[in-house]
């Protein structure tokens, strides 16, 4: 049995719902024997369950202390998907421990904070890894890798879940933004980032919209590209692949790419229509 412990804002949430029950599925499908065994969490959700509650429903051992979830795990997930101020603190913690380690999006709340996180991580000689699950959803792997312009569009609170395209943006692009825009018209928020070498990203957030592309298939030609919700259980996979061989998917210096972006984005509602070099 490989134990994976939870650190946690509170446990009463999305991903740490959906990840105790991915993680059954995962290994029911492939044969691995990955458990949610430790969990941590530092307050209970205001109006659901305890933590207490939580561990007990999931049949997890709640641990009075971060420490103790780090010496007791096998592998390590830092949730607090909503919380990503928390994100610094309990890395602090968890990182002396050495463990392969996922941190769950939105990484950190400014590039400052994330550029601390990737320092503990060398200091600790620590492997982890960070990202949105919109990376994974396999309908990317229709457009063409290398697009000169895509428009990304999604939904929901601009400062939390901007995070999903600008990941997708970034997974494309790679890093090298040189400015980005911000811009509101009405109840739709746009962002356009654009590329030293010229490539453009234009996104439309709008409260309650699925999550979709335009951007250019392998033959050059541009279409719209609906995406399902598969990439939760994608990501997952690929967190227990990492926790498998201890190798990360992707070029982690595109987080920072992210989170660069993400801050630079949000400022950017302060003087809307003005453009923000990086």
């Amino acid at each position: 049995m490989k134990t994976i412990g939870f650190i946690d804002c509170f446990l009463d949430n999305f991903h740490a719902n959906k990840y105790v029950q991915w993680i059954k599925e995962y290994n029911e499908k492939n044969g691995t024997d990955f458990v949610v065994k430790y969990a941590w969490a530092e307050e209970d959700l205001e109006g659901g369950k305890t933590n207490d509650e939580w561990c007990t429903l999931n049949e997890v051992t709640r641990c009075a202390t971060i420490a103790e979830v780090c010496e007791k795990s096998d592998f390590l997930m830092i949730l607090a998907p909503s919380r990503p101020d928390t994100h610094l603190r309990y890395c602090e913690e968890a990182f002396k421990f050495g463990k392969l380690t996922y941190v769950d999006k939105t990484f950190a709340p400014d590039f400052a904070t994330a550029k601390k996180i990737f320092e503990l991580a060398e200091k600790y000689n620590v492997k982890f890894f960070s990202s949105s699950a919109l990376r994974y959803a396999k309908e990317l792997e229709k457009c063409n890798p290398n697009p000169d312009v895509m428009t990304v569009m999604g939904g929901g609170n601009f400062d939390e879940y901007i995070i999903h395209c600008i990941e997708i943006a970034v997974k494309f692009m790679g890093c090298g933004a040189s400015k980005v825009r911000y811009e509101k018209y009405f109840d739709q928020e746009w962002a356009d980032i654009v590329y030293e070498n010229g490539k453009l990203v234009k996104i439309n957030l709008t409260l309650y919209n699925d999550y979709f592309l335009i951007a250019p298939d392998k033959d050059g030609i541009s279409k719209m590209v609906p995406m399902g919700w598969d990439f939760f259980v994608n990501l997952l996979g690929d967190i227990l692949r990492f926790f498998e061989t201890g190798e990360v998917s992707f070029d982690v210096n595109q987080t920072l790419e992210v989170i660069k972006i993400r801050e630079a984005l949000i400022s950017g509602k302060e003087t809307p229509g003005q453009w923000k070099n990086l």
